[in-house]
């Protein structure tokens, strides 16, 4: 990508030398939480990994991209405190250089969004994305970096820990600074959800179905955030000429990567439909090429066209 030189945000903030004591599931004042009992009961995970899913005033946490491939890859979260908290924070020369990269994207997300917004007679609030190290505290409760990049509305801020990347690039094969920027315009579409009263009426949903429906409804809204970050791509690209050969491939393996069947597959050797939280593999590139195609958010309607 042709990121380096570019406009970066003023709405990162580290917190990757903070240090929290200890580390409970998420979700809070009044928060609905969502186990995931396939993944320990395949894996033998110990401790208690919650994904919180709760809206507006609630606070939702939505979005994790990363819980089950950070599960897959051996982290799990517990009550206590993790050893890697106790030491010093270090910046590498290539953190850094991320850090400067994430800036920059969010930056680009910011002024796409701006303008679609304005588009619609609506104005857009940006959010804010944290950095952290091992585990922080957000409007939504505490998380570990096995949570994965998340989305928390009770503070419309997005969490990412920046050892994600690694995992997605080294374990699952989806490397390039264009999968990296995927990560986080997925993030970004869930506040656009958030923003245009979407997570709020799934939730309202949710909680009048069965699991198994409600799932249903969960794919849908991690869809429409995998079309949204493909619109993003879109004005990114015919904009601004942010996108190099290669960069769409980068997205699509990314995609394709992080698919609910793909990671059955990988931990339990089958797939099962009916536990699907954020989609298949088919169905995540298919929604990212639609909005990539379109760059339009009229394109992005999953609840009725998937």
């Amino acid at each position: 990508m042709r990121w380096r030189g570019n406009r970066k945000s003023d709405n990162v903030e580290d917190r990757r030398n903070q240090q929290i004591s200890g580390v409970a599931g998420m979700g809070r004042g009044g928060g609905i939480l969502r186990l995931l009992p396939m993944v320990f009961k395949v894996l033998g995970v110990k401790g208690t990994l919650i994904l919180a899913v709760c809206v507006g005033g609630y606070g939702l946490a939505t979005g994790n991209l990363g819980t089950m491939l950070s599960m897959l890859s051996g982290f799990s979260q517990s009550s206590g405190t993790p050893s890697a908290l106790n030491k010093p924070f270090q910046e590498s020369t290539s953190e850094k250089e991320q850090v400067e990269f994430v800036a920059v994207i969010l930056a680009d997300t910011e002024t796409t969004w701006a303008n679609l917004f304005q588009e619609q007679g609506r104005t857009y609030q940006e959010p804010r994305l944290v950095l952290f190290r091992d585990a922080v505290k957000s409007a939504c409760g505490m998380a570990q970096s096995a949570m994965g990049p998340f989305y928390c509305s009770g503070d419309q801020q997005i969490y990412i820990d920046l050892a994600f990347y690694e995992q997605l690039q080294n374990r699952f094969k989806a490397p390039g600074d264009f999968a990296q920027a995927y990560v986080i315009a997925h993030e970004v579409g869930h506040h656009v959800q958030n923003l245009l009263g979407i997570s709020k009426k799934v939730h309202l949903a949710q909680s009048k179905l069965s699991k198994i429906e409600a799932n249903k409804l969960s794919v849908l809204q991690e869809l429409q955030a995998d079309c949204f970050a493909g619109v993003w791509a879109n004005h990114a690209n015919s904009s601004r000429h942010l996108l190099e050969a290669g960069d769409i491939e980068e997205g699509l393996t990314a995609a394709s990567a992080i698919g609910d069947d793909t990671l059955q597959k990988q931990s339990q050797g089958y797939v099962s439909p009916d536990s699907f939280t954020h989609g298949s593999s088919v169905q995540r590139v298919k929604w990212f090429k639609t909005g990539l195609a379109s760059g339009a958010m009229a394109s992005c309607d999953t609840f009725t066209k998937e």
